[in-house]
Formats: structure tokens, sequence, C-alpha cells
């Protein structure tokens, strides 16, 4: 998809949107990510943080470590 053709979906979808809080919580995410440093987030992290993500991260390559959106859901139903 080229930018055109994103902008014009990202427009029709906002345009599809009646919930204003929703709106405004797309504004607010958009407005913060283009204001923001890039890596900030990254940046605030511990040395050791930042070793676990990865290591979080090499874990997810191995399927065998995954667990199923449905099981997932199951587990945590009592939050959502």
């Amino acid at each position: 998809m080229n930018t055109i053709e994103l902008k014009k979906n990202f427009h029709n979808l906002i345009d599809s949107i009646d919930n204003v809080n929703l709106l405004a919580d797309f504004y607010d995410l958009l407005k913060k990510r283009l204001s923001g440093d890039e890596g900030q987030l990254w940046k605030g992290l511990t040395k050791s943080e930042q070793k676990e993500l990865f290591m979080a991260f090499e874990e997810s390559e191995n399927p065998d470590n995954l667990i199923s959106h449905e099981d997932m859901r199951k587990k945590h139903e009592k939050w959502l």
C-alpha cells in the first residue's frame, strides 16, 4: 500500500468512527508519536530491562514458547 492509499484508508477509518473517546485516543496517540523523540522509551529503560526485552524477543521466535490467542483470553478472562 502506498502513502496515498494509506492516507485515504486512514481518513476513511477516522470518518467511520462516531465514538468521541476513541477519536480522542487516536489523536493523542498520533500527536505523541509525531512529537516524541524516536527511541525515547528505550532510552528510559535500564540495561537490565533492555536485556530482558531482548531475551523475551528471542524466546518469542520459538513457536514452542507461544500461547494461542484463545488460550490467553481464557487464562485472563476475568480481566477482559
